[in-house]
């Protein structure tokens, strides 16, 4: 910064008994539990939600098939009130893709678990949109368009808040015309959701040793499209799931098809963040898979109408940390509750939400504030969000350990025998996290992509068009390079530059007129969807993402 701290104005601070950070399943559930037990308690209790997008549902991207367990928790009536939970799942198909043609997989062969009867399709986005109303009605405050960018601390070391990141910030660091200073935002307790990788949560889980006794959290990478599709080859209610091609045996991923609204079809995929070819781009077997004979036929005389991506946390059961520290505590994907099998992950978000709401309602009740809510801890242990994960804590392992075909055999079996045999207590390990993954370029085989055709596959950047993404150039770039030179050396030197593959936006490029004549890295943040991968993939981890100005990034709509 050019302005050094002592120049700026003090901020301005608003006191809360309830900071929530993120708009999405996991915060707008704990914001609407909050205002539910002060009601039944006639008491008064303030609630602040922040969310970085500029409005609710802008960031949210998801399938999405949910299992409404976590609507039914905390509105039972949420059919009467019109929510946005329509298409039921009519339709159950799991495939195995070869090159040119597909194997389906007998129902009866998957776990019970793995049913996605009485599941709706839905978009998630337009469901955040609905409990924000919902959430509002009840007297919640929520800001969009303001991205919790610092962590605030008492004397103790507990946090006492949030404060929101300046406006107006040139990419000097200089102060612009309509420069205006951040917010705090102080409450007894702040939960945090921002979902996988979220730049907060990373720092709380460093300070605070979080994840000191678990295995590495893992993560995918998902990419999505929604296409409307011609009338003819739309099915209300299909789900379908595939895995095998156009990956090999030793990249875990696979792909969702979701028919749903009117004549609307989800679809996307899904590739293991833990893939060891740099060689690879997550981006193009997407657009690959749809060319594949039983899926391009969906779209045939159809159009795509949005696309993004989002990391995805793949851990599981051994991978959950700590949820409570002093003045707060995690909740949704952040702290990693995706039933990665299922690939559903909201409907548990929703629960530790209430969790956290109801141990942070009772701890307020009884004067307390900014100490450790070893209540929702002790109630995350005993729930359905525990028994969820550790039916399938071993199926990720087995995944990665013995590739596709084996693996979901392995994997298969291990939760068949956990359904029949629940105190079964053996747990793999996930090993190494993601980011060490990757082989040196030499090792591996270059992978030749097709080039889009424009009609069923695009190029990054015309997708990106469709995400709606849009930053203010003018401001410090949010994707921060530790150290230039061992970017150079390590990730393009030894790994032939893999960001220019894993990341879905084009945000970077490695191009030769650096000032010493080689190479230098480009960033184009202005492309960025928010996805997280980079700070998950780099293999150095000499990139962080932190959040840019508020309201910045995708604006996804139905999505």
């Amino acid at each position: 910064m050019t302005e050094t701290a002592q120049e700026l104005p003090d901020r301005e601070a608003m006191e809360f008994d309830v900071v929530i950070v993120g708009a999405g399943p996991a915060g707008l559930s704990a914001a609407i539990r909050l205002k539910q037990r002060a009601m039944e308690a006639d008491r008064e209790l303030s609630v602040v939600v922040l969310e970085k997008g500029s409005e609710v549902g802008a960031h949210i991207l998801s399938g999405a098939v949910i299992d409404p367990i976590g609507l039914d928790r905390l509105m039972p009536d949420w059919r009467e009130r019109g929510a946005p939970v329509e298409t039921a799942v009519s339709d159950d198909r799991f495939l195995y893709l070869g090159p040119a043609g597909d194997l389906r997989l007998p129902n009866l062969m998957m776990p019970p678990l793995m049913s996605n009867h009485g599941n709706y399709v839905v978009s998630l986005g337009n469901l955040c949109r609905w409990l924000a109303e919902q959430a509002e009605g009840l007297g919640v405050e929520i800001y969009p368009g303001f991205a919790a960018a610092e962590l605030l601390y008492d004397e103790n070391g507990a946090v006492r808040g949030v404060a929101t990141g300046d406006m107006g910030v040139g990419r000097d660091g200089g102060q612009k015309d309509g420069f205006m200073r951040g917010m705090e935002l102080l409450g007894k307790y702040t939960l945090f959701g921002e979902g996988a990788r979220g730049s907060l949560t990373k720092d709380l889980l460093e300070r605070f040793a979080l994840d000191a006794d678990c295995e590495p959290q893992k993560y995918g990478i998902g990419l999505k499209e929604l296409w409307e599709v011609a009338p003819e080859r739309h099915r209300p209610g299909l789900v379908q799931h595939t895995m095998g091609w156009p990956l090999d045996n030793r990249t875990g991923g696979g792909s969702f098809l979701y028919h749903f609204g009117e004549n609307l079809v989800s679809v996307g995929f899904v590739v293991h963040l833990n893939y060891e070819n740099p060689y690879l781009s997550p981006y193009d077997e997407f657009q690959r898979f749809k060319t594949h004979p039983s899926i391009r036929e969906t779209f045939a005389g159809g159009k795509r109408i949005a696309y993004g991506a989002r990391a995805l946390s793949e851990g599981g059961w051994q991978s959950v940390p700590r949820l409570v520290f002093p003045g707060g505590a995690l909740i949704g994907c952040g702290a990693g509750f995706m039933n990665v099998p299922r690939i559903k992950g909201s409907h548990n978000a929703m629960l530790t939400g209430m969790m956290a709401a109801d141990a942070a309602f009772d701890a307020i009740g009884e004067g307390r504030a900014a100490d450790t809510l070893a209540a929702y801890q002790e109630a995350y242990r005993t729930s359905p969000v525990a028994k969820d994960l550790k039916r399938v804590r071993n199926a990720k392992p087995f995944w990665s350990r013995f590739g596709t075909w084996l693996g979901i055999a392995l994997g298969g079996a291990d939760m068949w025998l956990n359904t029949l045999l629940p105190f079964l207590g053996h747990t793999l390990k996930h090993g190494k996290p993601d980011h060490a993954c990757l082989k040196p370029l030499n090792a591996c085989k270059p992978i030749d992509y097709p080039k889009p055709d424009g009609v069923l596959t695009f190029d990054k950047l015309t997708n990106v068009a469709f995400s709606a993404t849009n930053h203010e150039e003018d401001q410090p770039v949010h994707l921060q390079v530790g150290d230039d030179d061992l970017q150079r050396a390590k990730e393009l030197g030894l790994y032939g530059g893999p960001s220019n593959r894993y990341c879905p936006a084009g945000v970077y490029e490695w191009i030769e007129d650096g000032p010493d004549g080689g190479a230098r890295l480009q960033i184009n943040a202005q492309n960025c969807v928010h996805c997280k991968t980079c700070d998950i993939k780099d293999p150095e981890q000499n990139i962080s993402w932190v959040a840019p100005e508020g309201g910045g990034g995708p604006n996804y709509p139905n999505m």
